[in-house]
């Protein structure tokens, strides 16, 4: 039992840390505190069966995976799995993405055949950058880095009153500049936004603290 508690905890670790996830991290996505994870690394406490399933699911690895310390012949294999999966996962953001330029394409040829001037018919191109900014953001925030949404937020913000300010622009020839110091300030908070850590409710964890 000792070798497989100190097998599970180095397994553990080593996922983790391959995956550039703190032990902070971890704990969220499992509904635990860092003080457990701790402890599963420590091998001073095994994780419930339920949990190592859903470590072993998270990771792309079997639990027969955590409980073994020779892993030679599954390295290869599990790498080209990650990297695979990554590589998807990347490609599908990129497609949703640009599926939205695809459409203002279509949208900006059917006003031209329209003859349609107010608005003028390139501002559908002005329209699908905040668009696809919240795809890629819905996107990124399920299986991305987290810090790459600051960035889509920050385009998010800015390609909005980007597109408020053209069609005012446009269409009632109103130059509403001012609306880009909304678009600075806003800026600001979220340069803030990383600062913010979540506080768990150790009341509710109070079992999860011990990692059992």
């Amino acid at each position: 039992m000792q070798d497989v508690r100190k097998n599970i905890a180095e397994n553990i670790a080593l996922l983790r840390t391959e995956a550039g996830m703190t032990q902070a991290s971890l704990a969220e996505i499992l509904n635990y505190t860092d003080k457990a994870v701790s402890k599963w690394e420590r091998g001073e406490a095994v994780p419930d069966i339920v949990t190592i399933k859903q470590i072993a699911d998270y990771f792309g690895v079997s639990v027969d995976y955590l409980l073994r310390r020779d892993h030679k012949e599954d390295l290869k294999e599990r790498e080209q799995l990650v990297a695979a999966r990554k590589k998807n996962r990347r490609l599908i953001t990129l497609i949703c993405g640009l599926s939205v330029f695809v459409l203002a394409t279509v949208a900006f040829a059917i006003l031209i055949l329209a003859s349609v001037t107010a608005p003028p018919p390139w501002i559908c191109f002005v329209y699908a950058v905040p668009i696809s900014s919240i795809v890629v953001l819905v996107l990124n925030s399920v299986w991305g880095a987290r810090w790459l949404n600051f960035i889509i937020v920050s385009v998010l913000v800015w390609s909005v009153l980007s597109s408020v300010y053209f069609t005012l622009l446009t269409v009632i020839s109103f130059n509403m500049w001012e609306i880009f110091i909304v678009g600075a300030s806003a800026q600001l908070v979220i340069l803030f936004i990383p600062g913010i850590k979540p506080v768990k409710n150790n009341n509710s964890k109070e079992q999860k603290n011990n990692g059992t």
